[in-house]
């Protein structure tokens, strides 16, 4: 029998996605705190130290101020929160992303049990998923890919679902199958895919072509998600467009005939 609890759940939107969840009686899911859009009355919130799953539960104290420290490290809060359906119906809840991109929902049932995610990659879970932290075997990997040494492991049978920022897609690795990418780009992983970071070999390409010094590779087999987009170089665009506003929250030449370039991108600033 599945530990977790089995919710249904609707996704909404495009590019500002938001998961709606709907709750039997006795039902919960657990959140990161401040996740929680909106949610029907017969609903209720508690504030757990732990992730609430029965694994969780068995643990003694000091197991747990471990735990929950090791999520601080992975960006999640000290605590979590869970909702339960203390109605006698059916009840909604809604959750949403927390900047522009896509919901992707998991069951890990279906996966093994397992799967190994981008830090602040965990938006909500049924309850009985367990949150964990992975550290990473490599330390070029560490050192060198985007995540640090940490990544966040979620084990169970249930739903899980994950925010990543623009586009994701999901690609299966064959046996010995070798895909690059940008190290900020992966998602998750399921943990039969090995991962390193590896120097891309001509420092004039690294230094001039805007990709970096190193890339992610992945080897199969196993399934990956990679992301279009990652929100680290998402505020990077918008800091850098910022500060070419001058503070006045618009570019000069903004609307020439130059395509939004400017005289002064052209011959500096005063």
């Amino acid at each position: 029998m599945k530990k977790a609890h089995e919710v249904d759940f609707q996704l909404y939107g495009d590019d500002m996605q938001f998961v709606e969840i709907q709750l039997d009686p006795g039902e919960s899911v657990v959140a990161e705190a401040g996740a929680m859009m909106y949610m029907s009355e017969g609903i209720v919130m508690d504030a757990v130290f732990g992730d609430g799953s029965d694994a969780d539960a068995k643990k003694g104290f000091m197991d747990k101020m471990l735990g929950a420290g090791k999520r601080v490290l992975t960006g999640e809060s000290l605590f979590m929160t869970m909702f339960t359906n203390n109605a006698y119906d059916k009840k909604s809840l809604a959750f949403a992303a927390p900047y522009p991109g896509k919901i992707i929902a998991k069951d890990l049932g279906a996966l093994g049990g397992q799967l190994i995610c981008q830090r602040d990659a965990f938006l909500c879970a049924a309850r009985g998923i367990q949150i964990e932290i992975a550290f990473q075997k490599n330390i070029g990997a560490g050192l060198f890919g985007g995540e640090g040494f940490i990544m966040q492991r979620l084990l169970g049978d249930g739903l899980a679902f994950m925010h990543a920022g623009g586009t994701i897609i999901e690609k299966e690795l064959a046996p010995g199958e070798v895909l690059k990418l940008d190290t900020g780009c992966l998602v998750a992983m399921t943990p039969s895919v090995d991962y390193n970071v590896e120097f891309v070999g001509n420092v004039k390409s690294a230094f001039f072509g805007g990709e970096g010094l190193f890339l992610a590779t992945l080897r199969g087999p196993g399934h990956v998600w990679l992301q279009s987009i990652p929100f680290s170089r998402f505020a990077n665009k918008i800091m850098a467009a910022a500060s070419k506003g001058g503070g006045g929250g618009k570019s000069k030449g903004e609307a020439s005939l130059l395509g939004g370039i400017g005289i002064g991108d052209l011959f500096g600033r005063d």
